[in-house]
This record gives C-alpha cells, structure tokens and sequence, in this order.
C-alpha cells in the first residue's frame, strides 16, 4: 500500500492523486475507433452490431438472433442462494426508490395573488440500461439500474448487455433471472458501444430509446458521451471503481484492510485511498492486507496492488478536518466513514461530495454494491461533484406549469414590458400591452 503524507505532498502530488479515470476515456485513438463504430450503426443497423460482437467479443450472431427470446429469459435458472439472494436485493432497492418517489409529488404555490406555479412530474418515455459482462457476471448492475427504473415508471425499457465471454452468445442466467423478474422483455445480446449507438439511433431490432445508462469499460463510456451529440441522453460518466474510507484508531484494521480490498480488485485501474490521521492504523492495515491478499485469486492481487499502489494508497493527514477536506475534493464514487461516534456527525456534517456514504464498519462497500437498495451505479472520477447516482430520480423529469388570471396579467406587464423593450423583443411588450385594454 502506497504511503504519502497529505501536508509533505506538493501540489503535483495531490493533484495526481485526484486526477483518476479520465485519460483512457478520452484517449483520442479510442474515441475516433468509437465514432469510426458509432457512424456505422447509424449506417448499417443491425449488421453493424452483429459485425460489432464479431470483431470484438468474438461471438457470431445473425440479426435476428440480437434479441434474447422469451423462452431463453423464463427458462433462466440460478442457485436458490442466489435467486433468494436477487430477491433481497430489489426488495431493499424497491424500498428505497419507492421512498424517493414519494417526495416526487406534483406541488404548486401561489406566488402572487393570481399566479399559480408549480411542477409536473412524469417518467421520461424510455430508458436503455447497459449491463457489463466483460471482466465478470453483473447481474447486480441489472437490477441496480433496472429497479429504479420500473419504480419511476418508464413505460419502455431495452437492456442490452455483451453475452458471456468465450460463449457462443448465451447471456448470464442470472441477468435473464433480473429481467424476467423485473418484467423487462426487451433484451439484447451486443457488444457494449455497438449497443449503446443502436439505443440511440434504434435498428430494425433494437428500439431506440431518449436515455441510456450503465457502467462500463472506457469504449462504453466514450460511446455513451458521443451518442450526447445524436440526441441521446446519458446520466454521467462510470468510469473504473474508486474508493475512500476515513478512519481513526478506533477501526479495526482487519475489517479495514478486508473493507479496501472490495473495489480495490475491481481491476487495474481501479483507485482506493485510505485517509487517517494515526500512522500506527496504516501499519497495522498494511499487514492485514498483506495476509488478505494471499488468499485471493492472482487476478484479483494483481487488481489490489495497482488500486492501493500507484493509483491510491494511504494518505495520512493531520486530523480528521483535514480528512473531510481531501475526501471533498476526491469526490469518491464509494465512501465509508468509521471513526469514533462522538466524532461521526462531525465528520458526516463536513462531506458533501460522494457518490455514497457507508457508516461504520458494520455497513462495508460490497453489502451497498449488493444488498443495502442504496444506488451502486455512481458517478466516479470525481463527478460526484455534481452528479448523483442512478435511482428513480434518473428516470424523472418536470415540467413546470404556471397560471396566471387577469389580476396578476396585469401586475406583471410593466415588467414583462420594461424587459422586453430592453432586449429588443417588441413582440414580446405587445403580448402584454394588448391586455391592457
């Protein structure tokens, strides 16, 4: 695990440490191989996205043979651990989107005598949710995208997701099982950038939809940001999984070490950072994650040491002010908190930029990729600086609607007129002077 200290670091060193995610994403070779791929799905539809999966997933598929049928998602069959365990998941997100939506209410006031505004909230039309399946099985991000989007109620919903690698175009059992319980029939087996410029332009099999999200590889998101400019709309980037955690002496460090360990063997390009003002805590996780590392598979070691190594590692700092302050300019797509409890609410109190705050060392990272019904989608690379994660909110939209009567018509005019005048809208000035009588 890498060690720095936040008050010996110059500002190069910071600035690396915050600078993550963002230069394979727009490495321009990939983005003209995208736009090269985005234009010829445009062009050729579904031959396109069949060509797609050939070149890059390796797998053969007629056009007709993109859409998984029905009988392959009823047929779907996964462990009784694990389908009793898919159920637990959309119980708790059903839970938590349904809570949302209920402080999603059309409101209006009168703001002046005469003048009601207020809003309207609706479901956009359509939706599409991209499932990864390249380094692993992500049923989890099917449900995680898809329950929010079923509670919103989205009345059309396509989920493309790539079929299992080395396979012969099958998709996970266990992302059909998500579907066929969520009621989302509209699935395809594509090559993730291909799939995204088919939802966005719509070919003869897969249906164009007005928004699309999901996790991915930095061809997927590259894709998702050039469909922006062909009218598509996605949520935000989901670049490689990052973590923070805050802690004092009071962690124990086996559950911290164990608790690092969760999105540092995502892969490679992962980022996990550790912030703790006690150097004693930093040596006693370091051994832990020493131990804890060699049970795991090479892959997942390989992953851990690049995340906790030159793309993270333990920063430690001079207080837990000082915490606060890194971990906002971070901006973690994941972050967990354990310090004293007559400490908690001061530190809660001073963050306000995460994709997710995890309490305590009884509430680790994985139980909110999997269980908790807390959004697991999250903006990473810092845009948790203005962005939030994917829940029912996504999958909303308002309108804003105003009435005004005679009364308050007339209050308005002298302003409406003096502004229009001002701008050169002479138009503008008449709509009101006419009723003025």
């Amino acid at each position: 695990m890498r060690r720095q200290v936040w008050a010996a670091m110059d500002t190069e060193a910071r600035a690396s440490l915050m600078h993550r995610g963002l230069d394979d994403i727009f490495d321009p070779a990939l983005r003209a191989s995208i736009g090269e791929l985005i234009e010829d799905v445009r062009e050729r539809g579904d031959d396109a996205v069949c060509d797609a999966l050939a070149k890059f997933d390796g797998i053969e598929v007629a056009p007709d043979g993109l859409r998984v049928s029905d009988d392959e998602l009823d047929s779907a069959e996964v462990s009784e651990a694990v389908d009793r365990s898919i159920d637990d998941a959309i119980t708790h997100l059903r839970d938590f989107n349904e809570a949302q939506m209920q402080q999603a209410q059309d409101w209006q006031i009168e703001s002046e005598p005469g003048l009601m505004v207020g809003e309207k909230i609706t479901p956009i039309s359509s939706a599409g949710l991209f499932t990864p399946s390249g380094k692993a099985s992500y049923p989890s991000v099917a449900y995680q995208l898809a329950v929010p989007a079923v509670v919103a109620g989205v009345p059309e919903l396509a989920l493309v997701v790539p079929p299992i690698p080395g396979g012969t175009g099958d998709v996970d059992p266990a992302v059909r099982v998500v579907c066929r319980k969520l009621g989302v029939r509209d699935v395809f087996r594509v090559n993730g950038p291909a799939g995204i410029a088919a939802l966005g332009f719509g070919t003869a099999s897969i249906p164009r939809v007005r928004k699309v999200v999901g996790p991915g590889s930095p061809a997927v998101t590259i894709a998702q940001v050039e469909m922006q400019r062909h009218g598509l709309s996605t949520m935000m980037l989901l670049g490689p999984t990052e973590s923070l955690v805050i802690a004092d002496d009071s962690a124990d460090p086996a559950l911290l070490a164990a608790d690092l360990l969760i999105e540092a063997e995502h892969g490679t390009d992962s980022s996990v950072v550790l912030l703790t003002p006690s150097a004693a805590l930093a040596d006693a996780v370091e051994v832990e994650i020493i131990h804890q590392i060699d049970v795991l598979p090479q892959i997942r070691a390989a992953a851990i040491r690049s995340s906790l190594g030159p793309n993270g590692g333990c920063v430690v700092v001079a207080d837990l002010d000082v915490a606060v302050e890194v971990a906002n300019e971070f901006a973690a797509e994941h972050l967990q908190v354990v310090v004293e409890d007559s400490m908690m609410d001061e530190v809660l109190d001073g963050l306000v930029n995460a994709g997710e705050i995890l309490i305590g060392q009884h509430t680790p990272f994985s139980a909110g990729n999997f269980v908790i019904g807390c959004p697991a989608s999250l903006p990473t690379s810092g845009f948790a600086h203005v962005s939030s994660g994917i829940t029912a909110d996504t999958f909303l939209k308002r309108t804003a609607i105003a009435r005004a009567d005679q009364r308050a018509a007339a209050r308005m005019a002298p302003s409406v007129i003096a502004l229009a005048e001002h701008e050169g809208f002479p138009a503008h000035a008449a709509a009101l002077r006419r009723r003025q009588g």
